[in-house]
Formats: C-alpha cells, structure tokens, sequence
C-alpha cells in the first residue's frame, strides 16, 4: 500500500496539470464549469459534484453546473450565504467535510428534490479568484461505494478548485474584453447622439421661454394666464435638466463630497412622500410604498440618498404611461437594507440591463425618442450609491416593466463574542 500511493498522487498531480492546461484554454464558461465538475467526481470518486458561483450584485449563491443536468428551477434558485452548507464554506472560505447531511440544519432537502437526487454526505471546497478572494464552492457530493472522502480527495478538490476559480475569472474576463471591445465601437456613435440630444434638450426650452417671454412683454393681453403657464412647463423642464448637471458635481468629488451619518433609510423613504411625487400625479400614477416596521440604520449622506432616489423615481415615471402604478419597497435582506422600485412601463430590454447606467446612454435613438431626460439620471444614481459601497441593479419584471434595486449595507449593534 505505501508502494502504491506515491504511484497514485504523482498520477493524480499529472492529472490535474493535465487539467489546468485545458482549463485555462477554455473561453466557454458552461463548456468549462461542466469539464470542472466531471473532472472533480471523477478524481474524487463521487456520484456527483456540483458549482455554485456567487453573484457579486445580491451576494447570493447560485446554482451553475451539476453532474445531474440542472433544472431552471434550480439555477434560479437563490442559495443563502447564511443559512447554507455552501454559505458558510464561502463566508468562512474553508473545506468543509459533512459525513452526515440529514443532521445538518443548514441542508436544504429541497434541492434533492428538485434534481432527484438523494445526497448523504458533501466534501466541499471554495473557489478562489487570483486576487484569493472566494468567489463560488465546488462540492463532491456521496464516496462511491457508501465510504467516507480520504484527506487526499480534500487535497485533490482543494487544488481542483482553485485551478477553477482562476479559470472561471479568466473566462469572464475573456468576455468581458470582448463586450469592451465592442463597446468601444459604439463611443463614437454615443458621442454623436449625445451632441444631438444636449443641442435639442437646452435648445428647445430655452427657445420657449424666451420666445414668449418676448412675446407677452409686446402683445400682453386675456391670454395671459396661458401664456405664462408654457414659460412654466419649460422652465420646470430647463431646471430638471440642470439638476441633473449639477448631481455630477457629487460623482465628480467622490468620497470627499460624503457627509456621512446614521440615517434611518425607512424615515428616509416616509419623509420623502414619495407618493405625491408632483410628476406622477400630474401623469395620473399611482405611487405605492411599503415600509417595514422596524428602523433600517444605514451610514450614508441624506442630500445623495434623496438624489438617488429621486433619481430612480423619476426615471420609473417617465417611463409609466398615464394611469400607471409603480411600487416602492424598503426591506431587510440578511445584513443590508434594499431599496426596490417597480414600474409598468415599457421595460428594457435585457442586453441593456447594464448599458442604461452609463452616462448619456439612451435605449432609443436620438432622434427617435418618446421620452425627454439626457440619459443622466440613472448613470448619477449608480455611480453616487457605490460612492457609498452600495450596489443598484435593474432587473426585468415578472409583468411588464422593470425593477431597480438598491443594496446598502446594514449599520448593525456589534456581536458579543461568546
């Protein structure tokens, strides 16, 4: 036997040298997560082994690849990072060894049901990125055979992980190169379009209030009232499109332009009366809000918070139709408070999901366009949230019109340690 096992590890480290090269040859990330998963049940002489990779927007686990072929339902399917066998491999970025799965409570049966499979026992290991930061868990799920995992089936994961993890990061970047580069071709375009939509946004209200400002200094008469109510409308317009000039001063100066402090950010919300937003009553909509009971303590600057979400309101209302509803949601989720706004308006399409929150970006042609604004309201709203180390994302909604997401860290009482 002693013969017999630098035979099997110097085999096993061919192996997995074998594997590294492939790897890391591999652009195609489900190409590349399936060979992963193969070569981890293979090499550790499981039934099955399975990928769950975080998602760096919700922090989240969720579902990627599995010897047994998985169902939508299961890659939707959020994994908790605190009430999880694989959250608590990722939080406490160590292997972890669970002979028995049925004793443990942070087991969830419903993931055996979903993929009709029976798991008894899980060796799991985290993937780590080249900067070493855990970023998902490769997991070998029940020893062939009914026996337990050998501390060289651990070692073997471990190395087997992280030449994973290093190979999953290597594709995104692969991909995330090529949408530069083809986002690179499109900047002149957006420079262009750009030009138009400032040259047609200041022009036009300008040209109104002075043309009728003009006009009721020579001709004052009944009509008056009329009159001045135009030179109101544009000016409202002529102020809104300042203002949003003026919040990049707030991007501009980063992090020195914080006035931090502790801000209730459901009293936040409640003292904004969100629900008589001026523009949605005057467009017929319908403002909904649902607050917690409990105080949600967050550290941020109040003048940027009620920026950012008066950004994202505004946005929600120009794109409702008349008569629309659009919901507001404060909640918990884990240790971070969530700022969710829904409309019904007309959606975006989803490989526009991320392109809406750069700066002077349109989804509709310049010359097109049904909806005023010059693509600056969203861009400010993102780059002022992660000057706070927040995230804000959109997501489509179930029903017609989208969802964007704010996720601000929890100012919570410390932990006594036992």
């Amino acid at each position: 036997m002693n013969t017999q096992r630098p035979k099997l590890n110097a085999e096993r480290m061919a192996r997995l040298v074998e594997i590294s090269r492939v790897l890391n040859a591999t652009t195609n990330l489900d190409h590349l997560l399936s060979r992963i998963i193969s070569e981890a049940a293979d090499l550790t002489n499981a039934e099955a082994a399975s990928i769950l990779l975080l998602d760096p927007k919700t922090q989240q686990l969720h579902f990627k690849a599995s010897s047994n072929e998985v169902p939508p339902e299961l890659a939707n399917m959020a994994v908790s990072l605190d009430s999880s066998i694989a959250g608590a491999i990722l939080t406490e970025n160590k292997p972890m060894y669970i002979q028995d799965v049925s004793k443990d409570s942070r087991w969830n049966q419903n993931v055996d049901n979903t993929i009709a499979f029976r798991t008894r026992s899980i060796l799991g290991v985290p993937m780590h990125n080249v900067a070493q930061q855990p970023v998902g868990v490769l997991e070998a799920l029940n020893k062939k055979g009914g026996g337990d995992f050998s501390v060289q089936d651990f070692e073997t994961l471990s190395i087997l992980a992280d030449i994973a993890g290093v190979a999953v990061e290597q594709a995104r970047l692969f991909n995330e190169l090529q949408q530069a580069n083809a986002e690179l071709n499109e900047l002149d375009q957006l420079k262009t379009d750009f030009i138009a939509i400032a040259s047609h946004e200041l022009r036009t209200p300008l040209s109104v209030i002075l043309g009728y400002v003009s006009f009721l200094r020579d001709e004052a008469g009944p009509e008056m009232t009329a009159q001045f109510d135009n030179v109101l409308q544009a000016a409202v317009h002529l102020r809104a499109l300042i203002q949003d000039m003026l919040n990049l001063r707030y991007v501009d100066a980063g992090t020195a332009a914080l006035a931090r402090k502790k801000v209730d950010l459901v009293s936040l919300v409640q003292e904004m009366n969100l629900e008589r937003d001026e523009t949605a009553v005057a467009k017929n909509q319908t403002v909904h809000v649902t607050l917690p009971d409990q105080e949600l303590l967050v550290l941020v600057d109040q003048d940027m918070m009620e920026v950012i979400i008066g950004n994202l309101l505004n946005n929600a209302v120009k794109f409702s139709p008349k008569g629309g509803r659009i919901e507001i949601k404060v909640q918990r989720q884990g240790r971070e408070a969530w700022f969710r706004i829904k409309d019904n308006g007309v959606g975006i399409p989803e490989d526009q999901l991320e392109r809406i929150f750069k700066r002077f970006y349109q989804v509709e042609s310049p010359l097109r366009r049904q909806h005023e604004g010059m693509g600056l309201g969203l861009s400010i709203a993102k780059e002022l949230v992660e000057l706070h180390g927040g995230r804000v994302w959109a997501e489509i909604s179930n029903r017609q019109g989208s969802e964007f997401i704010i996720a601000l860290r929890l100012e919570l009482p410390p932990t006594g340690l036992l």
